[in-house]
C-alpha cells in the first residue's frame, strides 16, 4: 500500500471509463483485506537539536548517508532520482522508505494481515533506523509539527516534484510550505470489496476523521512556543489548498461512487507530469485538459496510467481514495500511537457490526456539522462539539465500536493477545480526557519551565 516513488507506467489512458476502471480494480474479496501503515518522523542532530539536511553539514553526515547505510544494512533497493538516493524499496514484502519534502523520514508499510504484524514491522524499522542514526549522531522525533525550526532553518530534499509543489503552494493558500516542510503524519490504508463498500467506508471514515485528529493531536508547538492549537498540523491543512483537501461533502450526496470521485479528481489542479526521470511543471492545469490533449504547457500530450496514479497521490482530502482508502487526519506520535491508528480503523471498517454502529453515529450529521467539527478540533480537541455532542463522548463510542470489531476478528499474537491491546493507550487518554498535546502543554507550563526543546526527549522515537 505504499508509494515511495512516482509510478512509471506508459500504458495509455484515453477514456473516462478507463479512469473509473482503475479504481474498480482495487476491489478485493474480504479474505484478502490488508492494512498498510505509513508514518513520518523528523530527523535531528542530537547534539544541538537541529534538522538534518540531505548532504549533512561540516563534520556530520546527512539524510543521504542515512539512506545509503540503511540500504547496506537492510538489503533494500535504492530509489534514485538522477544521482540522488531518495528512498528504499523492500523487494520482498513491498514496503518502502521515502523522504517527505524536508527529510521527514517515512516508512510506507507493506500490506499486512494483522496489527501484530504492523507492530513487528515498525519495531524492525526503528531498530534498523536507530542503528544507523546512532552512528551518525541523529535521532527521530514523533510529533505532528516540527517544534523549533523556522521555515528558513528547514532543509529541502532533492526531489523534482517537491520543487514544483513548493513553487505552486503560495499561489493557492497561506500555509502550504508549512504543510510540506514542517508537518508529519501517521496514516492507515484499508481495502474495500466493491464500490458500495468503498462508499460506506469512505463516508464513515470521513465523518470520523476529526475524531482521529483529536485522538492523535500532537503538534502544539511552533518555533519554540505554543501555537494555540492541539493539532497545528491539522489546522495548517485548512489553509493549504482547498481545491485538493478537506471533507469532500460530495461524498455524502446520492450517486457517490467511483465515477463521482473521478469527476472530482479530473478537475483538481495538477502539479506535474513525469516523463522518464524528469518532471514537467504543469501546476494549475487540469487532468481533464490532459485527457483532451489541451495542456497549455504540453499541447497534444495524452495521459498514461502513471499520470493518473501520480495525480491521485497529489490530492489531499481527509480520506483519500486510491485503490484503497487512506486515513489522513492524524498527527504522528509514539510507536504505540502509530499502531493505534490502523487498529482503530481496522476495528471500525473491517467488521460489519462496528461499521453499522459507526454509521449510526454519523449518518444524521449535516455537511455543516461535519465541516464545523473538522474546523474546531485542531484548536479544541476533545472540547469540540459535533451535532450537540462533546467529541470526548463521540470518541469513546468510536473506540468502543472498534474494540468490538477487533475482538470479533480474533487475530491473536503468540502470547494469546488480540488486536485490542493497541487501543489501550487511546482508552487511557479518554479516561483522562486529555489529548497528547494537552499533556505536552501542561509539561511546558510546569516541569519544562517554558522550554519546548524538552519535547525532543519526551517524544523521541
Amino acid at each position: 500500500m505504499s508509494m515511495a516513488r512516482d509510478v512509471d507506467d506508459p500504458a495509455p489512458l484515453d477514456t473516462r471509463d478507463a479512469l473509473v476502471g482503475w479504481f474498480e480494480e482495487g476491489s478485493k474479496p474480504r479474505d484478502r483485506f490488508r492494512v498498510g501503515t505509513e508514518h513520518e518522523k523528523f530527523v535531528f542532530y542530537r547534539n544541538d537539536l537541529s534538522p538534518v539536511p540531505y548532504l549533512g553539514r561540516a563534520g556530520q553526515n546527512g539524510i543521504r548517508a542515512l539512506l545509503d547505510e540503511l540500504a547496506l544494512q537492510t538489503g533494500w533497493d535504492s530509489i534514485l532520482e538522477g544521482d540522488d538516493i531518495i528512498g528504499l524499496a523492500d523487494p520482498v514484502a513491498g514496503g518502502a522508505i521515502s523522504l517527505e519534502p524536508a527529510g521527514q523520514f517515512e516508512l510506507s508499510g507493506a500490506p499486512l494481515s494483522t496489527i501484530h504484524e504492523t507492530r513487528a514491522e515498525l519495531d524492525d524499522h526503528l531498530t534498523q533506523a536507530h542503528t544507523v542514526a546512532n552512528r551518525n549522531g541523529m535521532g527521530f522525533l514523533g510529533l505532528g509539527m516540527s517544534p523549533l525550526w523556522t521555515l528558513a532553518q528547514t532543509p529541502i530534499m532533492p526531489k523534482g516534484r517537491y520543487r514544483i509543489m513548493a513553487n505552486y503552494m503560495p499561489r493557492v493558500g497561506t500555509r502550504g510550505l508549512d504543510m510540506m516542510f514542517r508537518t508529519a503524519t501517521v496514516q492507515a490504508n484499508l481495502d474495500f470489496s466493491s464500490e458500495a463498500d468503498m462508499v460506506r467506508k469512505l463516508r464513515v471514515s470521513l465523518a470520523l476523521q476529526p475524531v482521529a485528529t483529536a485522538l492523535w493531536a500532537n503538534s502544539p508547538f511552533t518555533e519554540g512556543r505554543p501555537n494555540g492549537f492541539l493539532s497545528a498540523r491539522s489546522e495548517i491543512w485548512r489553509h493549504t489548498d482547498n481545491a485538493r483537501s478537506g471533507m469532500m461533502a460530495f461524498a455524502f450526496e446520492p450517486g457517490m461512487g467511483f465515477e463521482r470521485y473521478v469527476d472530482y479528481a479530473l478537475d483538481v489542479p495538477m502539479y506535474f507530469i513525469k516523463r522518464g526521470d524528469g518532471y514537467r511543471d504543469v501546476a494549475g492545469e487540469s487532468f481533464r485538459d490532459l485527457m483532451d490533449g489541451k495542456l497549455k504547457h504540453m499541447p497534444g500530450e495524452r495521459p498514461t496510467l502513471s499520470d493518473w496514479a501520480n495525480h491521485l497521490s497529489t490530492i489531499f482530502p481527509e480520506v483519500r481514495l486510491k485503490r484503497y482508502l487512506e486515513m489522513r487526519g492524524s498527527d504522528m506520535g509514539s510507536a504505540e500511537a502509530a499502531c493505534g491508528l490502523p487498529a482503530l480503523f481496522v476495528g471500525l471498517l473491517y467488521d460489519d457490526i462496528a461499521l453499522d454502529g459507526a454509521w449510526e453515529l454519523v449518518k444524521h450529521w449535516s455537511d455543516e456539522d461535519r465541516q464545523r467539527f473538522r474546523d474546531e478540533v485542531p484548536r479544541l480537541g476533545f472540547k469540540a462539539v459535533v451535532a450537540g455532542r462533546p467529541v470526548l463522548d463521540v470518541a469513546r463510542d468510536v473506540v468502543t465500536l472498534a474494540r468490538g470489531g477487533l475482538e470479533r476478528r480474533r487475530m491473536m499474537d503468540p502470547a494469546g493477545a488480540d488486536e485490542t491491546v493497541y487501543l489501550n493507550g487511546l482508552e487511557e487518554m479518554l479516561d483522562r480526557g486529555q489529548t497528547k498535546a494537552d499533556s505536552l502543554l501542561e509539561k511546558y507550563e510546569g516541569a519544562w519551565a517554558g522550554n519546548a526543546a524538552a519535547v525532543f526527549t519526551e517524544c523521541a522515537l
